[in-house]
């Protein structure tokens, strides 16, 4: 076995190379086992690939099913994003794709001159969404485009003083309805109070687009928020949104909200050493927590997990994921 697998109480292998979704059994063999497996192109056909394409719309977005509440919220934005991350993270599609690339071009026609995307929470500044829908542009192939140096720019602007991020709404004590006003409404931008700590929750979703960029990822920035994800681990966030530690081990696969392994995902791309204390504790974690089948759970935040065709095809993306995030440390 290799390094990374000698750290592992059980082999994830087998279980991963015997899944019937060819997409994980590819990327097991390319990612985990180094083999010559044939152009990503291959994904891009099969029929889960080509159910997602089958629901876009001429522009690019996808559509939103049930009630659209308020006018100033981009519900198209929210969808594209949705399935946008399916069709990159899990089928490796790119701007050589030309539905792909209408996808992309969606999103970005709802950047902002400032450089943020918009539309999530209204008028309301989105750091935790312009972070991680910039890590999937670079990953489809957008890195060197100047749309997405504008969005850094953006995003080095709105740290905290602290230097990680949040969301600037939540930094001011408004109440629900005025809270519910801006969000909903097309209310002027709040601008954040940057004397506030940094939430780990948006840092690590913010954090994502810097470790997908070759160049960015080895920025200072980078790598100070980087160090204030990885102190955060299993405690609670400073502010109310996803506060609960048990957020840190609930997982999925593309990532959305932040977690353990989305977040030592990036971390692990940023080259924090293995050997640092605080990654350590997170991958003793993991190893305690690997089923005796070699596949990591969904969720431990409850007693039990529903045994469902769903979460049986997310363990599987779980644990593809964990097992690129020991194999990329041991390196």
């Amino acid at each position: 076995m290799e390094n990374w697998q000698k750290q592992l109480k059980y082999d994830p292998l087998p279980k991963l190379l015997s899944s019937e979704d060819a997409a994980v059994q590819y990327l097991t063999k390319r990612d985990l086992l180094e083999k010559q497996v044939g152009s990503v192109h291959s994904l891009w056909d099969l029929p889960a690939a080509q159910k997602i394409l089958k629901k876009q719309k001429s522009d690019g977005s996808w559509p939103r099913s049930g009630e659209q509440k308020h006018t100033a919220i981009n519900y198209s934005l929210i969808e594209t994003w949705r399935f946008f991350r399916f069709l990159v993270e899990k089928y490796e599609f790119t701007r050589e794709h030309p539905q792909a690339e209408k996808a992309a071009e969606y999103l970005l026609s709802c950047q902002t001159d400032a450089g943020d995307i918009r539309g999530f929470l209204a008028n309301q500044y989105a750091t935790y969404y312009t972070g991680a829908i910039m890590a999937l542009l670079i990953k489809a192939g957008y890195a060197n485009d100047f749309r997405i140096r504008k969005g850094f720019d953006w995003l080095l602007t709105m740290r905290q003083d602290d230097f990680g991020w949040t969301v600037p709404l939540i930094t001011h004590k408004f109440d629900r309805e005025t809270q519910y006003r801006l969000t909903s409404e097309f209310a002027k931008p709040v601008e954040p109070d940057r004397t506030k700590p940094f939430s780990h929750n948006w840092t690590g979703m913010v954090l994502r687009a810097f470790a997908a960029h070759e160049i960015y990822r080895k920025s200072e920035a980078a790598i100070k928020a980087a160090n204030l994800l990885k102190s955060r681990f299993f405690q609670k966030d400073f502010y109310s949104s996803y506060q609960a530690a048990s957020y840190w081990v609930r997982f999925e696969y593309p990532f959305w909200w932040n977690n353990l392994v989305a977040a030592l995902d990036s971390i692990s791309l940023i080259g924090v050493s293995q050997d640092d204390q605080q990654i350590q504790q997170a991958l003793k974690w993991l190893i305690d927590h690997q089923e005796p089948n070699g596949l990591w759970k969904v969720t431990y935040a409850k007693a039990q997990e529903k045994d469902t065709a769903k979460n049986r095809e997310m363990q599987l993306w779980i644990t593809l994921a964990i097992c690129r995030i020991f194999k990329r440390l041991s390196e």
